[in-house]
């Protein structure tokens, strides 16, 4: 059993984020499994350097010290970076296209906001499929205006799974998600295809995550198949929101590392978080082994968690 922690190091570390590495890690060592960290940074213009090396001291200062642990590279090897991991992407990508499900997109974010196709439960517009039948002559015409995106055909068809949290999920792949981009116009691949390959190829059989991403997982598994890879378990998280109902951000500066560190003890955060999500009936300090001893998947919220 691996379970994994894949944040992006696209500014510090708050609460939420928190929360999400702790209770995957828990789950993991529960279960006797290993748990890995993988730094999410394809988006080179938001993800920094500091930011990756603060989150790596930060997740230590807690006392998650990963399996995949590198003394010789600041904590982590430069292969767990998306950044350096474009050829195994490539290969993936060319699996697909190989596969006659690869097509050009050259619509831009107006056109698709301006769609009057129906909107996924995270408010991305779900593609109408415009750019699915063009012609080659179309297509020739909007080489010479634009640099395409590619998407990947779906299919209509119901995808189901059993979540570990929330239990069966169906979604329908055309209606719920659509044709979506595997690799931007940029040249950049997108986080569902990264995620999927990453996961696979390390090995991953459990994922722990927010259920923001509950809606994509069915995309994901779509993916996992084409490739021919083991569709690992999902667990999703319900999201830490603030009083007002709001998500936390890393934008917004909601209860980040800098503030937990200078106002909490490990021991007292650790206690804090197994109280919000349930597990805990008050605060109380813990230890990471305490903590692990006391985590159950039965006891965690399955509503938002106001903090």
């Amino acid at each position: 059993m691996k379970g994994r922690f894949a944040p992006s190091p696209s500014g510090r570390m708050h609460l939420g984020n928190v929360y999400s590495a702790l209770l995957s890690y828990l789950s993991a060592r529960k279960k006797g499994g290993e748990w890995i960290l993988r730094v999410e940074d394809l988006d080179r213009q938001r993800c920094k350097k500091e930011y990756s090396v603060q989150l790596l001291d930060d997740l230590l200062w807690i006392g998650l010290k990963w399996d995949n642990f590198s003394a010789e590279n600041g904590g982590l090897a430069p292969e767990f970076f998306q950044s350096n991991r474009d050829s195994f992407y490539i290969k993936a990508f060319d699996s697909l296209f190989a596969q006659g499900l690869v097509y050009d997109c050259f619509c831009r974010r107006a056109d698709l906001l301006a769609s009057s196709a129906p909107h996924a439960s995270d408010g991305t517009p779900v593609y109408s499929g415009k750019c699915r039948n063009l012609s080659e002559s179309e297509k020739n015409l909007l080489y010479n205006t634009r640099v395409p995106a590619k998407r990947i055909l779906t299919e209509d068809k119901i995808v189901s799974f059993t979540d570990g949290h929330f239990g069966t999920q169906k979604f329908n792949l055309q209606n719920d998600s659509g044709d979506f981009v595997i690799r931007r116009a940029d040249g950049n691949f997108s986080y569902q295809l990264a995620v999927v390959v990453d996961d696979a190829l390390m090995g991953v059989t459990e994922v722990v995550r927010g259920r923001d991403l509950l809606s994509s997982t069915a995309s994901q598994i779509y993916l996992y198949e084409k490739l021919g890879f083991t569709v690992p378990e999902f667990y999703h998280l319900p999201l830490l929101v603030s009083s007002d109902g709001r998500r936390l951000s890393k934008r917004d500066k909601d209860i980040d590392m800098g503030f937990l560190r200078g106002n909490f003890t490990r021991e007292e955060l650790l206690g804090k978080i197994l109280f919000l999500c349930g597990i805990l009936e008050k605060e109380e300090n813990l230890s990471l082994s305490e903590a692990v001893s006391a985590f159950d998947w039965e006891k965690v919220k399955r509503t938002d968690i106001s903090c």
